[in-house]
């Protein structure tokens, strides 16, 4: 740990007559004090752990400093705590909470911090799958995909009725020559097509794919692979995907009817369909005329297409007017009966619930810099990906054990990070404890007090 020495005083202006002077001897002190949340959490679900059980490591042991736990561990929580880039760890690995977080406080070897730098983290996120010559690390990418869907296994105590899978493509822009990138039309740039899966506030998958596919390419093969590791422990849970009209293909829908799951996917409009509601739009903007407001009315028919689907399928249809601005035709296919939902619920109620997936998507890229992938290989860039995810996982769960019932119980990665995290402290070592007296005034030290309760029990 850093020695304690004087520091040259720096003055700024006077107030009240009084000198105001500042210096860096306040002795050791952090910025994350909140990271003590991150690990009491880490330690209620084991999630570093487990993620660093999918990583090998063929380093002579005797020579090893940092073991694959704890680096696993110090990018994962970095990550959470706001720091996106490798080099932020040649300061953090002298931080004295992180490494009271990660068990690491002392230096293991003469010379050596205590935790690592941003050239052995640089190491891990190169990693190669499987062995490799000269890469003494690796990983194991099938273990770490399991995992996202065993910790969201985990996270609940007895099996719902009812899972709600929601897929997605976006994004993420490259500014460089990386190993797949793919100039994308509809994003007007060179990027990455990641597919996301959640269920809820659950992360269960992260794939980094090229922009030159179709947004639901790979998707049966994703989902086949975690709804077989849900039914191997809930059996009977029903299970229903739903998705925006990029994922409306025949392969994705005739593998749902093949295996008992359900789905509602939005439907691209063509003039076929809009023909069909052609009457119903005319009523609409009929009563939209009379009122002076939006009128919309749901229709609910049996569909397919000349020559993509195989068999017929029901589709809803939203027949919308908006005063002063025209009709807004839109579409839904799915194999949920009528009794199951009627034409306005399914539309309303549960098709458009699957916008909050956006919400979730942003808080990985734009909280946990999901998108920060920037190394020349695709591998590295998934591992990256991968990191990032997990940092949101453990943060889902520090707000779905410590915030339930708060009025953080809803807040963003962001915001959990700054309202709990991001607090001074300065650390006290002695014989028998270490303590870390947190800033008098922390604005949210109730709440923090309330997360630790929690946590502990």
């Amino acid at each position: 740990m850093p020695a304690e020495c004087s520091s040259p005083a720096m003055r700024f202006a006077r107030l009240n007559g009084r000198d105001v002077v500042a210096d860096f001897g306040g002795g050791v002190m952090t910025s994350d004090a909140g990271a003590l949340l991150l690990g009491a959490t880490d330690r209620a679900i084991g999630l570093v752990d487990r993620f660093a059980a999918c990583f090998s490591d063929g380093r002579a042991a005797a020579r090893v400093v940092h073991d694959v736990s704890t680096l696993v561990g110090q990018r994962v929580f970095g990550i959470a705590l706001g720091y996106e880039d490798l080099i932020d760890h040649d300061a953090l690995r002298h931080d004295p909470v992180l490494g009271v977080v990660l068990g690491r406080l002392e230096a293991g070897r003469a010379g050596c911090a205590p935790l690592a730098g941003k050239s052995t983290l640089n190491r891990l996120e190169h990693a190669p799958a499987g062995a490799h010559r000269y890469r003494r690390i690796g990983h194991d990418a099938g273990a770490i995909e399991r995992l996202f869907v065993d910790l969201f296994l985990d996270a609940h105590g007895q099996a719902p009725e009812r899972l709600i899978l929601d897929l997605d493509a976006t994004d993420d822009p490259l500014h460089g020559q990386q190993e797949g990138r793919f100039f994308h039309g509809y994003y007007d740039c060179y990027c990455y097509l990641p597919l996301y899966i959640f269920c809820g506030d659950h992360l269960l998958a992260a794939k980094l794919r090229r922009a030159d596919i179709d947004a639901s390419a790979g998707a049966a093969d994703e989902v086949a692979r975690i709804v077989a590791r849900i039914r191997a422990r809930w059996p009977a849970v029903e299970i229903v995907l739903r998705a925006d009209s990029g994922f409306a293909r025949e392969g994705l829908m005739a593998w749902c009817e093949a295996n008992g799951v359900d789905y509602v996917f939005g439907l691209a409009r063509n003039a076929r369909l809009v023909e069909r509601i052609r009457a119903d739009l005319a009523r609409a903007e009929r009563d939209a005329g009379r009122s002076g407001q939006t009128t919309r009315r749901f229709v609910d028919f049996p569909w397919t297409t000349r020559k993509s689907w195989s068999r017929e399928r029901r589709v809803v249809a939203k027949a919308e007017w908006i005063a002063g601005r025209g009709a807004n035709p839109r579409f839904v296919v799915t194999s949920l009966s009528t009794a199951a939902f009627d034409r306005r619920e399914l539309y309303e109620t549960l098709y458009c619930a699957r916008g909050d997936m956006e919400n979730r998507i942003k808080e990985c890229q734009l909280d946990l810099f999901a998108d920060r992938t920037s190394a020349q290989t695709m591998r590295a860039n998934q591992l990256r990906l991968w990191f990032a995810a997990m940092a949101y996982v453990l943060l889902t769960a520090l707000r779905r054990i410590a915030r339930a019932g708060t009025r953080l119980a809803r807040a963003t990665c962001g915001s959990i990070r700054l309202k709990l995290l991001k607090i001074g402290a300065q650390v006290r070592l002695s014989t028998r404890r270490i303590r870390i007296a947190m800033a008098t005034g922390a604005p949210h030290a109730p709440e923090f007090a309330r997360a630790h309760a929690r946590l502990c029990t």
